[in-house]
């Protein structure tokens, strides 16, 4: 056995210590989803954090995610550490072969192009009102202590303004039609309880700030940064909670019949926790929403991406979007398949 075997099984022994340990101590919680959720009182895990990963290995062949009932998924193609599925900005079509089985071998995406040579990108789903809103996330997966703000670009002036502040780790942004609202969805901080601080799904507001690093859902100060109360008085509360440390990452507006049964909404896929003592996300989910709001619990839409016993990951969900044919794309960066979701063929 050499020093790196013996380094990762005295890691795993002392976080599983710890791990146990704070399930004696701290018991379980009910998840913190919703639009008011019961966040338990923060307990600093210190020196040594809850560290509790299940091994990536991906799908067997003829295995799939369980659809919600009344849709069905197949695997649309394979790729390679996809998380972002969007549409090309050239116009034509996509023709993938499809092969029997989920691991789909050989699969192929061909592209049939019918543009003019002068056609101009059409970069219609990141763009409006004539603004490009992106996400900066420098270095995250480094430097988690840099605010994370959101920048506009106006096309017209070339200029670059901060949109939007305080989001520690805002990933998928989506716009919500009737009111135009723009929405994310913020991966919050660790080390805090399996459920302190939830991740959520908020409107983003133009100048608005929203907690990080000072506080978390709304103003519950997080004592272990300096403080600053001027921020802390002006942080906005987020508007829907998606459990704690669920990585929930994609985000797509689904507007009522996109799949069968399902209202207006969002869907945010999981990628799935590593700082909790039960594992949490793994899964792609969808927020109703009535008025430009979000209403009501949260329903699934694809699970079984993580083994019963927390040990073993087959997929670890992402992005999505709507295809021109109406169904829903969700990329999987360890499964590496684009999935297809449908409403199941009525016989």
């Amino acid at each position: 056995m050499n020093f790196s075997d013996i380094f990762a099984r005295v890691v795993a022994l002392t976080g599983g210590t710890a791990l146990l340990m704070r399930r004696l101590t701290e018991g379980s919680h009910e998840p913190a989803w919703g639009s008011s959720p019961a966040i338990p009182v923060a307990k600093p895990q210190g020196s040594i954090p809850t560290l509790k990963m299940p091994t990536a290995r991906g799908w067997t062949e003829g295995q799939t995610p369980v659809a919600a009932p009344g849709l069905t998924v197949n695997a649309y193609f394979l790729c390679r550490q996809y998380r972002w599925p969007g549409r090309l900005p050239l116009h034509g079509r996509c023709e993938p072969d499809y092969h029997a089985g989920t691991k789909a071998r050989g699969v192929q995406a061909r592209r049939t192009l019918d543009a003019e040579p002068a056609a101009q990108p059409r970069w219609a789903e990141a763009l409006h009102r004539g603004r490009l809103v992106q996400q900066y996330r420098r270095e995250w997966h480094v430097r988690r202590g840099r605010p994370s703000p959101i920048h506009e670009f106006d096309l017209a002036s070339g200029q670059i303004r901060i949109f939007a502040g305080g989001l520690r780790h805002a990933v998928g942004m989506a716009w919500e039609p009737e009111t135009g609202a723009l929405w994310t969805v913020v991966n919050e901080r660790d080390g805090l309880g399996d459920e302190t601080p939830p991740d959520y799904l908020t409107s983003v507001r133009d100048g608005g700030f929203y907690d990080w690093p000072y506080c978390y859902w709304g103003q519950t100060a997080d004592d272990r940064v300096p403080q600053d109360p001027a921020a802390v008085a002006k942080a906005i509360t987020p508007d829907y909670a998606l459990g704690g440390h669920t990585a929930s990452l994609g985000l797509c507006w689904l507007p009522a019949g996109t799949l069968p049964g399902f209202p207006d909404g969002m869907a945010t896929g999981q990628h799935g926790s590593w700082n909790r003592s039960k594992l949490s996300g793994y899964k792609v989910v969808f927020v109703p929403f009535a008025n430009g709001r979000p209403v009501g619990p949260p329903r699934d839409i694809l699970t079984g991406f993580l083994a019963p016993d927390e040990r073993v990951s087959y997929e670890r969900p992402v992005g999505m979007t709507i295809d021109p044919d109406g169904s829903l794309l969700v990329a999987d960066d360890v499964g590496n398949v684009l999935w297809r979701v449908t409403g199941k063929r009525q016989r």
